[in-house]
C-alpha cells in the first residue's frame, strides 16, 4: 500500500520546522512513503524547498499561484497524490518512525476508509503549567477524554488523518470555506470532511493512540492571551459547525458533559488532596476556557442570525 503524505507550507519563518516534518515523513519504516509539498503561494519558499528535496524521486512539489489557504492547498495536494491512502500533516510537526506503517495496519485490519492517531506536544517553550489537558486540543494536542484505545472516531486532528484516495473522487475535498484563512477564523475542515465521508461509507476514522505525530508547541501558543483567543474562536466554530452538521454535536456535547461531572470533580479531589499550586490554575483555566469557548458560541449563534 502505497501513501502520499501532503504537507503544506507558506511561510519562510517556519523553513526549518518543515524541513523536520519533510524529513520525519521520508524516513517512515514504511517503504512506499511519497511526500507532496504544496507551498501556498509563495515562490521564493517554494524554490528553497526544491533546493533541498527536489532531486527526490518521491517528493512531489508544487507551488500555489497565490495564497489560497490551507483547505484548497490540501486539495491540491490530494490531486497530486499517487498513493492509494493520501494521509495529511502540518508543516511545523513531526511523525514517529512508524507513523504511517501504524496507519497501513488500521486499513489493513479494519478495512477503513480513514484512519489516523494521537498528536502529542512536542512543547518548544516548556509544558506551561496552568493549562489542563482536557484544552490541550487548542494546541493542536490530543486532549484528556479522548480514547486511550484502538477505536472507530469522528475525526483525528488534521495533522495527523489520512484517506483511502478513491474517497476524494467520491465526495470531494476539504470544504473551501472552512480552515485557516475561512471566515473569522472557522476551523473544522477535517470534521466536515469526515462527516461526509462516514455518510457515504457508513464508517469513521479508525484511531490508532500509537500512530504518533509530534506538534511543536511554541512560546506564543503558551501564552494566555493566545490561548482565550483560541477557545473563543473554537467556540465560534463549533457553532458554525453546527449549522454545516446539524446530526455531529454528539461528541461536544458528552466532553462538556464529562467536562462538569467528571474532569472538574476529579481536579477538585486532587486540589483538595496535593494543594499544589499547579493544580489550583489548572482548575481555574478549566472554568476560564471554557467560559471562552461558550462566550464564542454565543458570539456565532447572534452573528449568524443577523
Amino acid at each position: 500500500m502505497k501513501v502520499s503524505v501532503v504537507v503544506c507550507t507558506y511561510s519562510p519563518d517556519v523553513f526549518d520546522h518543515f524541513v523536520d516534518a519533510a524529513n520525519s515523513v521520508l524516513a517512515q519504516t514504511h517503504e512506499a512513503v511519497e511526500l507532496v509539498v504544496v507551498v501556498d503561494g509563495d515562490e521564493s519558499l517554494a524554490e528553497r524547498v526544491r533546493e533541498r528535496y527536489g532531486t527526490h524521486d518521491d517528493v512531489v512539489i508544487h507551488c500555489n499561484d497565490r495564497n489560497r489557504g490551507l483547505s484548497e492547498s490540501r486539495n491540491v495536494g490530494v490531486g497530486l497524490a499517487s498513493g492509494d491512502v493520501v494521509a495529511f500533516m502540518d508543516d511545523d510537526a513531526v511523525a514517529h518512525p512508524d507513523w504511517i506503517e501504524r496507519l497501513v495496519g488500521l486499513y489493513e485490519r479494519h478495512d477503513a476508509v480513514a484512519a489516523g492517531g494521537r498528536m502529542a506536544g512536542r512543547w518548544v517553550a516548556g509544558e506551561p503549567s496552568f493549562l489542563p489537558r482536557e484544552f490541550h486540543f487548542l494546541v493542536g494536542v490530543t486532549h484528556r477524554g479522548f480514547p486511550r484505545e484502538e477505536c472507530e472516531v469522528r475525526n483525528t486532528f488534521g495533522s495527523n488523518i489520512s484517506f483511502r484516495r478513491e474517497v476524494f473522487d467520491e465526495v470531494g475535498g476539504f470544504e473551501a470555506n472552512l480552515g485557516l484563512t475561512g471566515d473569522d477564523n472557522v476551523q473544522g475542515e477535517e470534521t466536515e470532511f469526515a462527516a461526509r465521508v462516514r455518510k457515504r461509507y457508513g464508517s469513521g476514522v479508525w484511531y490508532d493512540p500509537d500512530a504518533v505525530v509530534e506538534h511543536k508547541v511554541f512560546d506564543y501558543r503558551t501564552d494566555p492571551r493566545w490561548l482565550l483567543d483560541r477557545a473563543f474562536w473554537q467556540g465560534y466554530s463549533k457553532r458554525v459547525m453546527a449549522e454545516v452538521l446539524p446530526d455531529e454535536s454528539g461528541e461536544e456535547g458528552e466532553f462538556l458533559r464529562r467536562l462538569l461531572v467528571e474532569f472538574a470533580p476529579d481536579r477538585a479531589r486532587r486540589l483538595l488532596r496535593r494543594r499544589r499550586c499547579a493544580d489550583l490554575l489548572q482548575f481555574v483555566m478549566l472554568f476560564v476556557l471554557t467560559a471562552a469557548v461558550g462566550m464564542g458560541y454565543l458570539y456565532g449563534v447572534v452573528k449568524r442570525r443577523l
